[in-house]
């Protein structure tokens, strides 16, 4: 599978549509690889490859784990089931994606849920991005589990960066990103904001 690609692409009447714009902005996109979807959407959100690598996240996760008071609580199993990241699925925690995007002067701040995302200044000029944490099903229902998400304007335009996704998807308007952020908080997805650090 591709690691990551910049595709143009054409707005969508029905919605999000594939990367780019008319105005022939180049839009990165990293396709999922295992279960490493932090590591790909935090890329997706710098517009960078290898912004963040796999070693770089390990190590923050490390660097959490020599910091974390209930160090105690751990048990045989905190081997593969690490308290910052799943050795077995790849994946990693809010805290790891906090701790990254602050190592690159920058922070999250949690959208209270209760409120609806047309509250989110998303002409902010401070505003980089959008991360979002879904429940996700896979292997037929099988197993469940959380996915990491980027939404990010470029050069003025909305895309869902979903590593899941063959190519990035434009959002054809704003009102077409509220109801969509609207739709993942209603169904139990969080969204943090990611801001330029004053």
């Amino acid at each position: 599978m591709e690691s990551g690609a910049r595709s143009e692409a054409k707005p969508d009447e029905e919605g999000p549509a594939p990367a780019g714009s008319s105005s022939g902005s180049k839009v990165y996109h990293e396709r999922q690889r295992m279960q490493f979807c932090l590591l790909h959407a935090l890329n997706n959100l710098m517009q960078e490859k290898e912004s963040f690598t796999r070693a770089e996240l390990d190590g923050i996760a490390e660097n959490l784990v020599l910091t974390d008071p209930n160090k105690e609580r751990w048990t045989p199993l905190s081997l593969i089931w690490k308290p910052h990241h799943n050795a077995l699925t790849g994946n990693y925690d809010v805290n790891v994606l906090i701790a990254a995007v602050e190592s690159r002067k920058k922070k999250v701040v949690w959208h209270d849920h209760r409120k609806g995302a047309s509250s989110i200044d998303l002409d902010a000029e401070a505003l980089v991005g959008l991360m979002i944490n879904v429940p996700v099903r896979r292997l037929r229902g099988l197993w469940t589990g959380r996915h990491w998400v980027a939404i990010r304007s470029i050069d003025g335009i909305w895309f869902n960066l979903d590593s899941d996704l063959p190519s990035a998807k434009q959002f054809q308007c704003k009102e077409k990103l509220i109801a969509f952020l609207d739709s993942v908080l209603s169904q139990g997805g969080e969204l943090m904001i990611v801001l330029q650090d004053e």
